[in-house]
């Protein structure tokens, strides 16, 4: 089979297209065929050696994937091979084939297409643990979504929506902006054109968000929670603009606000039955059409260099897919 593999950290790049060996299952495992692999941010970072997981070189990027199950290994029994499924896993999933640990794994219905469900995982696992499990969201409070057009940003928009929140999108272009209008939110600020804290005062009648959902860091991190309401929940998911914000700490005492971070993957390591449990719940959004992952490229196998390159310079609205 081909993979993709990171020999030594770099940029995208340096990735190569090799063939491997086809993996065989062990006890606990599953092997897919992957139909569709799903490009994220963290990808980005892991192969240049910057993210907080270092995979043993070489190793094949990619961390959500959907297709049909081909093998299982001892003691699986929630698929069969033939099944369609997605998977999680930290990295390898940019190949023909995946190995997976079985917990990883989880049943495809029918009638969500692989590329979708390859969108899916990361994005929408990260938001709804953000906004339901860390900052408990309700409904009628007022989110603040900055870098509103990538990946989890939209995720977040609909998630948002669909929990019954007024939902501010911010990002940097007014056609990224009107990506984040047609996926539900009600609002949106140009933070590229607008001043960010006078929108904000503006929108909200001086009060300010109750949640500000934050993966991007950089510049306007301290401007926005600067602009948070009363007991206000600040959602620190990561730092797609490269730089991570020191925020003085007297903020947090006078807002009453609590500054919460989000690491998703640990989670949903610790705590499978409670990830798979919210990952269901938006699997029945998504058949209800209250979420919908918005996918604004495909690219083949050998392609993948270019997908990431395009991750890393922010052209990417959405997810993007690699389709072996």
């Amino acid at each position: 089979m081909d993979a993709v593999v990171c020999r030594a950290w770099g940029p995208p790049e340096s990735l190569v297209v090799e063939s491997q060996p086809e993996p065989v299952a062990g006890a606990g495992e599953v092997v897919l065929a992957v139909r569709a692999a799903s490009v994220n941010f963290p990808d980005v970072l892991m192969i240049q050696g910057k993210y907080q997981v270092r995979p043993e070189l070489p190793f094949t990027p990619g961390a959500e994937a959907a297709g049909v199950v081909l093998s299982v290994g001892e003691g699986v029994r929630h698929v069969r091979p033939g099944d369609r499924a997605v998977a999680f896993v930290g990295h390898g999933a940019f190949a023909e084939q995946l190995r997976a640990p079985a917990s990883a794994v989880m049943p495809l219905p029918d009638e969500v297409p692989f590329d979708v469900a390859a969108a899916f995982t990361l994005a929408y696992g990260t938001s709804y643990h953000a906004l339901v499990d860390r900052a408990h969201l309700r409904d009628g409070e007022t989110l603040l979504v900055l870098g509103a057009a990538g990946g989890v940003g939209l995720a977040a928009v609909e998630i948002g929506r669909a929990l019954g929140a007024r939902v501010i999108a911010a990002a940097s272009t007014a056609e990224k902006l009107a990506v984040c209008t047609e996926h539900g939110a009600d609002e949106v600020i140009n933070y590229e054109a607008e001043d960010l804290r006078a929108r904000l005062k503006d929108l909200t009648g001086g009060r300010g968000p109750d949640v500000i959902y934050d993966p991007v860091g950089g510049r306007f991190a301290e401007a926005a929670f600067r602009s948070i309401g009363w007991g206000g929940r600040y959602l620190v998911v990561g730092f797609a603009a490269g730089d991570i914000p020191s925020l003085p700490l007297n903020l947090p005492l006078l807002k009453g606000a609590s500054l919460v971070g989000v690491f998703w993957g640990e989670f949903a390591r610790r705590d499978p039955r409670g990830n798979a449990a919210n990952l269901a719940r938006m699997l029945a959004w998504m058949g209800e059409g209250r979420i919908r992952p918005r996918i604004s490229a495909r690219y083949a196998l050998a392609d993948t260099s270019r997908a990431l390159l395009d991750m890393a310079e922010r052209r990417v609205t959405g997810k993007v897919v690699i389709q072996p």
